[in-house]
């Protein structure tokens, strides 16, 4: 039988293992109730380990809901198995294997995220043992040998949060040691980069094929996102009769609604298809078919075409290429539509994608602006500040 009793230390569980051996189990932070029902559970794990028989539902419920701590006390007693998965490489490992309603690209930076974590903590590493002065120096470790940016520092500290956090429900660790952490993503306004008409038609000159031609007027002027709306794009998808285009996008499809959006198709955007659909092999559905390998980087070929246009590649360059149709736009339709069109909301419209361009400086410059007049409608005189002496 288990017996509970209390010494200098705290409440603890002494029970006899079937093979006679004496074993203690320090509980801390129970009170007297509490850890008379762990003694209680406790007595019906040594019973089934010395009768070979399961154990009742109700310490099985039990067990399957308490902390890591205790789950490894017990273990090391000998009453229960180790959980699987505690290290931090495993459990990182089944759990992108387990997220198959993600995209691929999350699924890329999950990927990334994990293998910096095992880079710095090991493969090996015990997820309890993790703490916050740990999971800072983490932080710090991506700053100094990894020389990433914010923004960087925050999405990937908050994949690793993620981690965390599934391994609390999971009841493998008690606490995140990435709770507390910034991991909010603030808009870097010093990136952007507004591509104008002429810059536009020297890329459209140096691409190298109709496939390119097309790639790049989508996110030019479809405001399509590259490479995953763009892949994703089949010849189902082009309404040739209402001039309309469906884009599928990965990256929202999870959310209720958002798993399509339809674009019109823009007159930039009628050439480069009509180009690409006359070269299709018959009964070819993916629009793109030169680049959708997953070895194939379309940023790398698209740094070369922009040089050969005599250009040097801006940063994001995909995303400034959306954030530069998204602002063309807002000049002539309503709010609410450009974004229905680019596929997020007017929020991040504002904070990420909408820029100020030399060409709103000229306008507000040349044209007429209307002054504020005084209530009887006349501009009131203006007076010296000067005293005659």
């Amino acid at each position: 039988m288990a017996s509970v009793n209390k010494d200098g230390k705290g409440w603890r569980v002494l029970v006899v293992m079937p093979d006679g051996h004496r074993k203690t189990i320090r509980l801390t932070g129970l009170n007297k109730a509490k850890a008379e029902q762990v003694g209680r559970h406790i007595d019906e794990l040594v019973q089934a380990k010395g009768s070979g028989q399961p154990m009742d539902r109700q310490t099985s419920l039990w067990l399957a809901d308490i902390g890591q701590k205790l789950h490894d006390k017990l273990s090391r007693a000998g009453l229960i198995e180790q959980r699987v998965s505690s290290n931090l490489g495993d459990f990182i490992a089944g759990y992108i294997k387990r997220r198959s309603d993600v995209s691929t690209g999350t699924v890329m930076n999950f990927g990334t995220c994990e293998r910096n974590l095992v880079d710095f903590f090991g493969h090996d590493k015990p997820l309890r043992s993790v703490t916050v002065a740990d999971a800072t120096a983490f932080r710090n470790w991506l700053k100094d040998n990894e020389n990433q940016a914010e923004n960087t520092l925050r999405r990937r500290c908050g994949r690793a949060r993620q981690f965390f956090k599934a391994a609390i429900k999971a009841k493998l660790i008690d606490e995140n040691p990435f709770d507390g952490m910034p991991v909010t993503v603030s808009g870097n306004r010093e990136k952007d980069r507004f591509i104008t008409e002429e810059e536009s038609n020297r890329i459209l000159a140096a691409c190298p094929d109709a496939q390119w031609r097309l790639i790049f007027s989508l996110c030019r002027y479809g405001g399509v996102r590259c490479p995953s709306e763009v892949v994703a794009l089949t010849w189902n998808d082009i309404l040739w009769d209402s001039s309309r285009i469906m884009v599928t996008s990965p990256k929202t499809k999870r959310y209720k609604g958002h798993e399509t959006r339809v674009i019109p198709m823009f007159r930039e955007l009628l050439i480069p298809l009509r180009e690409v659909f006359e070269l299709a092999e018959p009964g070819t559905v993916p629009v793109i078919t030169r680049y959708r390998r997953a070895n194939q980087n379309l940023r790398t070929t698209f740094e070369k075409i922009v040089e050969r246009a005599g250009m040097v590649l801006w940063p994001k360059p995909f995303q400034n290429l959306r954030s530069t149709r998204e602002t063309e736009l807002m000049e002539t339709f309503p709010a609410h539509v450009v974004v229905s069109w680019i596929g997020h909301s007017e929020k991040v419209a504002q904070r990420h994608y909408l820029q100020t361009t030399d060409a709103h400086f000229e306008r507000a410059v040349a044209e007429k602006v209307a002054h504020p007049v005084a209530q009887s409608g006349s501009v009131p005189e203006r007076t010296s500040h000067l005293t005659e002496e």
